[in-house]
């Protein structure tokens, strides 16, 4: 099993119109809490970054914030982080919380969250590391995105190995088990099975 010892969220700046995307982020934050697992996040103290972070926080966890500067102000940096680094873009925001993390996690969001769960799961793809990755499908978010892996893989754009990289639970604590058994086969293996 790996030893997960920091987790990466990437998640909504927004709340969404369900509450229970608001209720489900703070499940985890105070679940990462539980299990002594550092969160890192986008620094932001609105949506479901917000939620996330107080979740672990009300539970004395331990949480990272990564933050552009310009968005520093927009989002509201959250003051009660142990640690909040500011960087120049939303690129040295990405590398930065990717270096950070043992393994990341995507809940509902919007073009951001899905960018950047899309980056790490490529350089995970391409073995630019051994990092798992999953999504907290809540109430059903990701669905289509799961259709559309399935589909990658069966019109020949995605290896079986491949289409199963990205683990889906809509419990953060099956989730979190998920993520604890992952294995990768090494580029040069999956290559030769294309």
């Amino acid at each position: 099993m790996n030893s997960i010892q920091s987790i990466a969220v990437y998640c909504g700046a927004r709340t969404g119109i369900n509450p229970i995307y608001t209720h489900m982020a703070y499940e985890l934050g105070k679940l990462l809490a539980s299990r002594n697992i550092t969160l890192v996040y986008g620094g932001g103290n609105v949506g479901l970054m917000k939620s996330v972070a107080d979740g672990c926080i009300e539970h004395h966890g331990h949480v990272i914030g990564v933050i552009p500067q310009r968005l520093k102000e927009l989002e509201l940096a959250h003051p009660e982080l142990q640690i909040l680094y500011t960087t120049q873009s939303m690129q040295e925001r990405k590398m930065m919380m990717a270096q950070l993390a043992d393994a990341f996690i995507a809940m509902p969001g919007g073009f951001g969250t899905l960018e950047e769960i899309f980056e790490v799961l490529t350089l995970t793809q391409l073995n630019y590391h051994h990092k798992p990755v999953g999504i907290l499908n809540v109430e059903g978010y990701y669905d289509l995105f799961q259709d559309w892996i399935i589909q990658a893989h069966q019109k020949g754009f995605l290896s079986a190995n491949n289409s199963t990289l990205l683990k889906f639970a809509s419990d953060p604590i099956l989730l979190l088990e998920e993520l604890e058994r992952c294995t990768f086969y090494p580029l040069e293996e999956e290559m030769k099975k294309q």
